[in-house]
């Protein structure tokens, strides 16, 4: 066992009464009661065993992450967003082979309490909310009444709220949209709570690894969107199963103070730091869809092939009766695809095939190689399918590829 591991084990041994704690995931109100920062000590993990009373105080003034991953070398934005750590080919690469850790605090979180909170987002959003317990999760599409993709949001179900993670130009926009359709009668409270809390995803097949060494693999191969609470250092800290690019790998929703702490933990696992240039280009390699780029006013949730976020048998909800009539008439027009590029190629380029315009390129980043270019966009169905070259803009040559996220959208079914 590691140094870390070492350190940390002692306080994952479960009494009786923690064991018994395990079968009902805890009081998520207990995120936001900010305690003074304690003093240095080596960090501790613990299963948490009681709740703290709702609190949306500010994060601590002393909160040292950004101080602590600038003196590492990382470029931070005026914004707060760390950027790079002068790593982006080294990180990319721990992707297929390793590990890395990003820190995603930039991304919305939005909570959503109150006794009515399931039936609400079950009736604002695509996803089933209904048939979910407390310490699953799920992604759920935020659509237009006619179906057009606002955003897809990671959720928690947790004790007495869901939380929420959104892309960060999003964020405002469903606080708002989500505030004007609470009803006079309805039990719902929704807060942006992006500034109380810190949140970071691991990806990559070694994230596994790193929560056995850390002594938490308990959620090691339980399903997409398992949750579990604890306490590092007195401090909160939820821990769930995949991220918002992948079904694999983890999450981590935690009070700031603890921030700093947990980052060093993991890297001493071996992960590797990634920032979010080498991340927004690994959002178009793996190919989720991003607000403003591909979830527009243009585009509808099934041409963004987002179906494993979809149910077809709950009741009426925004945009139910669009998506039903799309399926039923079999009236999906175009789809998302992945693209292996010849060379650069701009964002809103037209693609054609035999000289005829079949779509539109939404997306383009460079890899790891300078020969390396990846792209999404939409093409018309029946125009061209995986394997086959289009031509992008100014004579980009373009192969069509299936991307990891889009490929494990599996179409809903009645059950």
């Amino acid at each position: 066992m590691t140094t870390v591991a070492a350190a940390i084990a002692p306080w994952l041994h479960l009494h009786p009464r923690n064991q018994a704690a395990l079968a009902s995931p805890l009081n998520a109100a207990f995120w936001f009661h900010q305690k003074k920062q304690q003093k240095k000590k080596p960090m501790s993990w613990s299963i948490s065993a009681h709740s703290s009373p709702f609190d949306l105080s500010p994060p601590p003034i002393d909160h040292d992450f950004l101080d602590t991953v600038k003196t590492a070398g990382a470029e931070v934005s005026g914004e707060g967003i760390v950027e790079t750590f002068h790593n982006d080919d080294e990180a990319l690469d721990a992707i297929d082979n390793g590990v890395v850790v990003v820190d995603l605090s930039h991304f919305g979180r939005i909570r959503v309490s109150g006794e009515d909170r399931i039936q609400f987002l079950h009736n604002q959003s695509t996803a089933n909310f209904e048939c979910l317990h407390e310490g699953q999760g799920c992604d759920t599409v935020f659509v237009t009444p006619t179906a057009r993709t606002i955003d897809i949001a990671h959720a928690w179900l947790m004790k007495n709220a869901i939380s929420l993670v959104v892309s960060p130009e999003t964020c405002r926009t469903i606080t708002e949209m989500l505030n004007k359709y609470i009803f006079f009668a309805d039990k719902v409270e929704i807060q942006d709570i992006t500034k109380q809390t810190s949140f970071f995803v691991l990806v990559g097949p070694k994230s596994g690894q790193v929560m056995e060494n850390l002594n938490i693999g308990d959620l090691v191969g339980k399903p997409y969107g398992t949750h579990q609470h604890f306490n590092v250092d007195r401090q909160p800290v939820t821990i769930g199963v995949g991220n918002i690019i992948s079904e694999g790998g983890f999450s981590l929703l935690m009070s700031p103070a603890a921030a700093p702490s947990i980052w060093k933990a993991i890297l001493t696992q071996g992960a590797i730091p990634m920032g979010s240039n080498a991340w927004n280009k690994l959002r178009i390699i793996r190919g989720r869809p991003a607000p403003g780029m591909e979830l527009t006013n243009e585009f509808n949730v099934l041409e963004a092939c987002l179906w494993s976020s979809i149910s077809l048998n709950k009741g009426c909800y925004k945009g139910q009766e669009t998506i039903s009539r799309l399926i039923t008439y079999d009236g999906i027009k175009q789809r998302l695809w992945g693209f292996h590029l010849s060379a650069a190629a701009e964002p809103g380029s037209i693609i054609m095939v035999n000289g005829k315009k079949v779509g539109k390129l939404t997306s383009y980043t460079s890899g790891r190689k300078h020969s390396e270019h990846f792209g999404l966009g939409y093409i018309k169905r029946q125009a061209a399918s995986e394997g086959d070259t289009v031509i992008i803009g100014d004579n980009i040559k373009g192969t069509m590829v299936e991307v990891p996220f889009l490929s494990q959208q599996r179409p809903p079914s009645a059950n």
